[in-house]
């Protein structure tokens, strides 16, 4: 396999990787704050924190490296076109998701704390979770619109 398939693919699949972790964290996520048990919470939270640091991040880091060897390999402007749109979609969702990496911290704490002293999910993970729901649509949005970007490379 030539360097720029292997560049390809691995793109591909960091690309896989974030909208489906992020899919699957919100999932999950919705789902244990729905039962408003501070255990189930708290554990789900510390889940959603480990995969986000572990496969989203990862993939974070790895998507613009690989992005943008494609497209110098490929002789795309990076700051033009559907690639600069692409960027540009890239720094909107991270303007959402670095928040929200801050706020399953938080609520993850919230709900540990609820749970060790027998007590219900307080008032503040309730507000985080608003706001974390909330910043899912744009940010997931965004992912979406990237990787039709890609796939359809319009001439912008």
């Amino acid at each position: 396999m030539d360097a720029f398939l292997a560049v390809k693919v691995l793109h591909i699949i960091g690309a896989t990787v974030l909208l489906g972790t992020g899919a699957g964290i919100a999932f999950f996520m919705l789902m244990a704050h729905r039962t408003r048990d501070a255990a189930l919470v708290a554990h789900t939270a510390g889940v959603v924190v480990l995969a986000d640091t572990l496969f989203t991040a990862t993939a974070v880091v790895l998507q613009p490296i690989t992005g943008g060897l494609l497209a110098w390999w490929a002789g795309y402007p990076i700051l033009e076109g559907w690639v600069g749109l692409s960027l540009l979609l890239y720094l909107f969702t991270g303007a959402f998701w670095l928040p929200v990496v801050w706020m399953q911290w938080r609520m993850r704490e919230l709900a540990r704390a609820a749970a060790r002293d027998g007590q219900a999910l307080p008032a503040e993970y309730h507000r985080l979770f608003r706001w974390w729901f909330a910043f899912g649509f744009p940010a997931f949005g965004a992912v979406l619109g990237i990787i039709w970007l890609m796939v359809a490379r319009p001439a912008l």
